[in-house]
């Protein structure tokens, strides 16, 4: 059975940080409300033996002088009334006079002492044998102290059962809480664990399970963006087993037939013109490998940001006549009509040889796809601001599936002839957007047109003029794509 240690953790540090929220909320909670709420009962207690303090002292001390019986009838009505213990202290400290019989001992009692010291009335809360109570103390004069307690246990029992109230509360809290952050953590770590199985089988190359996202969450979306990834990733691993048949089959068709043309060229009694026909094939063998390992090296170079891209002035109407004289005999040849149209040089700002290299691509694709009699164009001008080259055919156009994936590496179409590498126009658009422009397409039956945009130059130099002339001379300085 398999363990996965991240739900466990996961849920683990969900429940922790919920539980100390819930404790922590509690705790402010008890702090704030228990002891002030305390305080506010005693405090209550307090006022109101202070309001009957002044009468009973005035009471008390017109009965010191007489017999201790209406003395004592005083002090039990007084804490009738109050419902408090009333005591008379003694100049020497001891208990004169009590109102409760079988009350706590109340010799040495610091608020009496206090305000004895003070010789004004004193108040506050005095704890005795486990119990609270609330104390006036005040001078009776010539050494008498009178003292009101009342007991604070009908009070604070209200307090406490507050307390136990949010005791109870905060265990009900902290298991709802528990119990949330299971579930929280079971629904959250569940759908990483189907991340987690999606990745393990992407990892082991099945990119045909879909990856469901539900919700608008971080993690529906981190679900969407893998999918995505798996679908991407499904499309390169395709597109690498193309092109190792592709690439295979690239490379062993033109080794046989060089093998069989060199092996035919061995013979003495081969004739001239048929020695000469062998070796153009042979030639052209040679340029068919060339130009795939041209396209790999540059794919190579792309992706480790080697390519080195020029900056200068282009002039795309010269170089689509450039391009129109290297491609006129096969375009003859495939009777294939191939127009320039151009009405003034077009300048943009760019790498001429890389230009020339993706009007390459642009042109084979036209010339060697289409249905034979299919009229081809090249045209150059300047539209808002940018230059742009458009190859165009009048052939039956791309299928709309193909349209979206005709600049990716190594696919090729399935419809018409599908050959070489299936790099040339992936590298085109890479090229492309080295120099800050775009390679666009627009297809439809009669009329496809992959256009090329650069950023307008303001001139073009003689020297850019001079270079294009010699290229254009000199055909072995031309690279087939």
């Amino acid at each position: 059975m398999r363990v996965f240690p991240l739900r466990a953790t996961l849920g683990l540090k969900l429940a922790l940080v919920l539980f100390g929220v819930v404790v922590g909320a509690l705790g402010i909670v008890y702090l704030m409300v228990v002891p002030r709420l305390e305080a506010r009962f005693v405090d209550a207690k307090i006022r109101e033996l202070e309001q009957e303090r002044d009468g009973a002292v005035l009471q008390v001390r017109d009965q010191l002088g007489a017999n201790g019986f209406e003395l004592t009838d005083t002090i039990d009505g007084i804490a009738i009334e109050l419902n408090a213990r009333v005591v008379v202290f003694q100049s020497n400290a001891l208990v004169f006079a009590d109102s409760s019989v079988t009350g706590a001992d109340v010799r040495g009692d610091p608020i009496v002492a206090l305000a004895a010291r003070r010789g004004t009335p004193t108040s506050g809360r005095v704890e005795r044998e486990g119990r609270s109570y609330a104390e006036v103390a005040a001078p009776l004069g010539n050494g008498w102290m009178l003292l009101l307690s009342a007991p604070l246990d009908d009070a604070l029992a209200g307090v406490r059962l507050i307390g136990r109230s949010l005791l109870v509360a905060g265990l009900v809290a902290l298991v709802a809480s528990a119990v949330a952050a299971y579930w929280a953590a079971y629904g959250l770590t569940r759908r990483l664990r189907r991340l987690e199985t999606a990745a393990s089988q992407i990892a082991a190359g099945d990119f045909s399970v879909p990856i469901a996202s539900q919700g608008g969450d971080e993690i529906a979306e981190l679900a969407r963006e893998f999918d995505a990834m798996r679908v991407r990733l499904a499309d390169l691993d395709r597109a690498r087993r193309e092109f190792i048949a592709n690439a295979s089959h690239e490379l062993r068709t033109p080794l046989f037939s060089l093998a069989g043309f060199l092996e035919l060229l061995a013979d003495e009694d081969l004739d001239e013109e048929t020695r000469r026909e062998f070796l153009e094939e042979t030639r052209e063998q040679v340029v068919r490998l060339t130009r795939l390992a041209t396209d790999l090296l540059d794919l190579s170079r792309l992706d480790a940001g080697r390519l080195h891209v020029d900056e200068s002035a282009v002039d795309l109407a010269e170089a689509a006549r450039v391009l129109a004289d290297e491609f006129r005999l096969l375009a003859e040849t495939n009777e294939r009509p191939l127009e320039v149209e151009a009405d003034g040089p077009v300048p943009a700002a760019g790498d001429r040889e890389r230009v020339i290299r993706i009007g390459r691509a642009l042109l084979e694709n036209a010339l060697d796809h289409p249905p034979p009699g299919t009229a081809v164009s090249l045209v150059a001008r300047l539209e808002d601001g940018r230059a742009t080259l458009v190859v165009c055919d009048e052939g039956p156009g791309i299928p709309a599936a193909d349209q979206q994936r005709v600049f990716q590496r190594f696919y090729r179409g399935e419809g018409g002839k599908a050959s070489g590498s299936g790099l040339g126009l992936a590298i085109a658009a890479e090229l492309a957007a080295r120099m800050g422009g775009r390679l666009t397409l627009a297809s439809e039956p009669g009329a496809t047109r992959f256009t090329l945009e650069l950023p307008a130059a303001d001139a073009i130099s003689r020297e850019n003029g001079a270079g294009a002339g010699d290229g254009a001379a000199d055909p072995a300085s031309v690279t087939t794509l």
